[in-house]
């Protein structure tokens, strides 16, 4: 990766990269002289961008169909893994379902909580309890909106077990 001339092929899905990669190996195989940069710079900028429209799409897709598959379970428990965290509160991914919601600050239970942000965890200032990166919660699904894809969750207790894995 520290060569001055470096490409790599990758999945089938990026389709157009990977032509104009062997096309231009070709040229230089059958010793043509360089391409001209512009032309393919202007291709290379719009592959980028559809790829990213493209990666949006399905990210967007898989949150509404999340949202949809836990707004019949409002109400429900479930054990998940804390995987990100902000000053607002955590982000959770539920065993089992892989469902992502969040769990603002104000719904963290039995506490007044200190966002430590050199750690990306929460402090309990009287209990002491930390949570954050990695550890497992149970929540409960308190609200899903399909409009916005969000799925909100309140947090009942450190990991237990769940009394449902969906």
């Amino acid at each position: 990766m520290a060569f001055p001339y470096y490409t790599h092929f990758t999945s089938p899905i990026r389709r157009y990269p990977d032509v104009m990669v062997h096309r231009l190996l070709q040229r230089y195989l059958d010793g043509q002289a360089s391409a001209d940069a512009g032309p393919l710079d202007g291709r290379c900028h719009h592959s980028s961008t559809m790829e990213k429209r493209a990666a949006e799409a399905e990210r967007a897709s898989i949150k509404y169909k999340q949202v949809e598959f836990l707004s019949s379970r409002i109400g429900e428990t479930f054990t998940g893994l804390v995987n990100g965290t902000i000053g607002k509160g955590l982000f959770v991914e539920l065993d089992g379902n892989k469902c992502e919601g969040f769990v603002p600050k104000q719904a963290f239970p039995w506490d007044q909580w200190a966002f430590d942000e050199d750690h990306m965890m929460f402090e309990g200032l009287r209990s002491g309890t930390k949570i954050g990166l990695g550890d497992k919660i149970i929540v409960r699904v308190v609200a899903a909106d399909l409009a916005k894809r969000q799925l909100e969750f309140e947090w009942l207790e450190e990991g237990a077990n769940s009394t449902s894995e969906g």
